[in-house]
């Protein structure tokens, strides 16, 4: 039970991803917020996890839900920023207001909840903020541009947070995961992410559970030496 006596948030924590991650925190005995936009699928997956589980319906692309979400969390230990929009277009086609509204999502959304809950960290003294990128952030996918400049922007923000919060012992790192298989992504990306987990050297898309045991390792002491630093959870996606 590492993580007793935490608490936790994880935003797009109703499915995929963020939802193996909070089952696994919940398990390791920390009280695990969840949100996301959808009420009725939050209030299931909350169930699914069990008492120590709770949903926040929240809209990371509004600022008006973001502050709300801060104060409905209150003190946090842990924060997985794994909401996204991860909607793709070729770049000579790409609409104004779908490439606002990935970085609204993606990086502002990420930037301003991390500023409202961090003070609470640092007056602490601890704390663990785990970003959730993507392989694409630093290798060319075409379709990709929006998605992948703006998950670039969050590892940048990881490396800078990592500098202004180390010395009053918060951490803060990067998990890019490869090619996943989840609902979201497969209703967006269809076979085209099966072609890309086909290319890795692993030769497969992952399991969201298991892009979520990386989550938890650098959320939990185990990574207590770790800061600044991103955990290539791609399949081998990095290395070709």
């Amino acid at each position: 039970m590492e993580l007793e006596n935490h608490k936790a948030l994880v935003t797009g924590g109703t499915a995929g991803i963020g939802w193996e991650a909070a089952r696994l925190m919940a398990a390791e005995g920390a009280e695990v917020v969840i949100s996301g936009r959808d009420r009725e699928r939050g209030e299931a997956a909350a169930a699914r996890i069990g008492e120590n589980a709770r949903f926040v319906q929240a809209d990371l692309s509004d600022m008006e839900s973001v502050k709300a979400l801060v104060e409905q969390c209150g003190h946090v230990d842990i924060v997985v920023n794994n909401a996204a929009n991860f909607t793709g277009a070729a770049t000579v086609d790409q609409d104004v207001a779908v490439f606002e509204s990935i970085f609204d999502t993606n990086v502002r959304g990420a930037y301003f909840l991390v500023a409202g809950l961090v003070p609470g960290m640092l007056e602490r003294g601890r704390g663990s903020i785990v970003n959730v990128t993507s392989m694409v952030a630093s290798k060319g996918v075409p379709g990709a541009s929006g998605y992948s400049a703006s998950k670039a922007a969050l590892e940048s923000l990881t490396r800078t947070w990592a500098a202004e919060f180390g010395k009053h012992g918060v951490r803060v790192n990067s998990v890019a995961p490869g090619p996943t298989r989840t609902e979201g992504v497969e209703a967006e990306w269809g076979e085209t992410n099966e072609e890309l987990g086909r290319a890795l050297p692993l030769g497969r898309t992952a399991h969201a559970a298991e892009i979520a045991e990386a989550v938890l390792f650098l959320a939990s002491p185990r990574s207590s030496f770790i800061t600044g630093s991103t955990l290539h959870a791609d399949g081998g996606g990095a290395a070709v």
